[in-house]
This record gives C-alpha cells, sequence and structure tokens, in this order.
C-alpha cells in the first residue's frame, strides 16, 4: 500500500477552515448552554410547580436523545412542523446548545443543592432576600464546585461538534470527509483529522485534569 501525505499539505487551508467552524461551534454552544443550565438549575429548585416539571422534562427529554437525533430533527423535522428554517450551521448550535444545556442544568443544579441551607439562612438573618441570597451567596460558591464538571462537559463537547458534519456543517470532520471522498486517500485524511482533534484536545484535557485539583473542593 503507498502513502501519499502530500494531500494533507495540498488540504491544510481547508483543514483549517473546519478547525475554526469546530472551535466556533463549540465555544458558542458553551456561552449558550452555561447561562441555560443555570436558569434550567433555578426553575428546578424554584418551588414552583410548574417551572419545575418544565425544567425537568426538558432536561430528562434532552439527556435521553442521542445527539445526532437532535442534529438531524432540528435540521429536517423542525422546518417541516414550524416552518420556521435556519443554515446549518445556526441548527448545529440550537441541537447542540439543547443538549449541553439540559446537562449543565444538572450540574448546576447538583451544585446549588451542595450548598450548606446554614449559608442560605445566614443571608435571610441579615435582611436579604431570597433572589439576592441565591446570586450573591449560594451561586458563585455553586459555580465554583462545578468548574471541573463544567470543562469535562466542554471537552466533551468539542469532539461532539463532529457530529453536525452530518447536516454540510463545514467543520473539521465534515471537510476531512469531503477531501477523502475526492481523493480516496483514507488513511491520510482520517490520520490528519484525529492528529488536529488530538493536538487540540490533550491541552484541553490537562487543563481539566489542572481544574479538578485546583477546584476540588473538601467538605
Amino acid at each position: 500500500m503507498s502513502y501519499d501525505w502530500s494531500v494533507v499539505w495540498r488540504n491544510a487551508d481547508l483543514l483549517w477552515e473546519g478547525t475554526k467552524v469546530t472551535i466556533f461551534l463549540a465555544v458558542t454552544t458553551m456561552i449558550i448552554a452555561v447561562p441555560g443550565g443555570i436558569i434550567l438549575a433555578l426553575m428546578r429548585l424554584s418551588g414552583i410547580r410548574i417551572l419545575a416539571a418544565a425544567s425537568a422534562t426538558f432536561v430528562e427529554f434532552f439527556r435521553n436523545l442521542p445527539l445526532i437525533l437532535v442534529i438531524y430533527t432540528a435540521y429536517y423535522i423542525l422546518p417541516v412542523a414550524t416552518g420556521l428554517r435556519f443554515s446549518p450551521i445556526a441548527t448545529a448550535i440550537v441541537a447542540l446548545s439543547l443538549n449541553v444545556s439540559a446537562y449543565n442544568g444538572e450540574t448546576f443544579r447538583a451544585g446549588i443543592a451542595s450548598i450548606r441551607k446554614g449559608q442560605s439562612e445566614a443571608g435571610y438573618a441579615l435582611g436579604m432576600s431570597r433572589t439576592r441570597v441565591m446570586f450573591e451567596i449560594v451561586l458563585p460558591q455553586a459555580v465554583r464546585r462545578v468548574l471541573p464538571v463544567l470543562a469535562s462537559t466542554w471537552v466533551s463537547l468539542f469532539k461532539d461538534t463532529s457530529l453536525v458534519s452530518v447536516i454540510s456543517v463545514g467543520d473539521l470532520a465534515f471537510e476531512s470527509m469531503r477531501v477523502r471522498s475526492q481523493t480516496f486517500r483514507v488513511l491520510e485524511m482520517l490520520t490528519a483529522m484525529a492528529v488536529v482533534y488530538w493536538l487540540l484536545g490533550y491541552p484541553q484535557a490537562k487543563l481539566v485534569d489542572w481544574i479538578n485539583k485546583r477546584y476540588r473542593v473538601s467538605e
């Protein structure tokens, strides 16, 4: 079997453009999914039955669906059912954000629940409202506690963005597969894609290890 690695260098510009799209998708999704997760957690813990039920339904629905099914549904079924049609990249962001927000909702809920009630009671004793106690006392501590989990979610999200290639979003996976189909250099392009994902993912994984050590909470 002969190898032709020059195909990678000839198409390096396409791989770079795909890499930028992958990074954009991951960053944009997390920017949306972090506040989305906080809102879902606050709804679940609000004590208002309809809000708690809506949050629980959303979380359980999207956490238990395969991400690729959510992507397909958003791209093929949503336009037919609602008349709303988005570009492939906007559809990808919507699908990824729904999925990650559901996971972040449970992450933040666990973080908030882990804060001892005595701290909230101390805030109430000082005359603080429930909202103020939540945003000034409880939530800052909860965010610190869930940082390691959020970092792990980020790493998983970065890899999961490759699934959006099925709806022709020009990310790293899509561009690599496109060049592969045009040149028939399967091994070379799959290897190049794997190397790029690894070079981007490994530092993130080590950062997660550092965050786990730095923000580990011991009661």
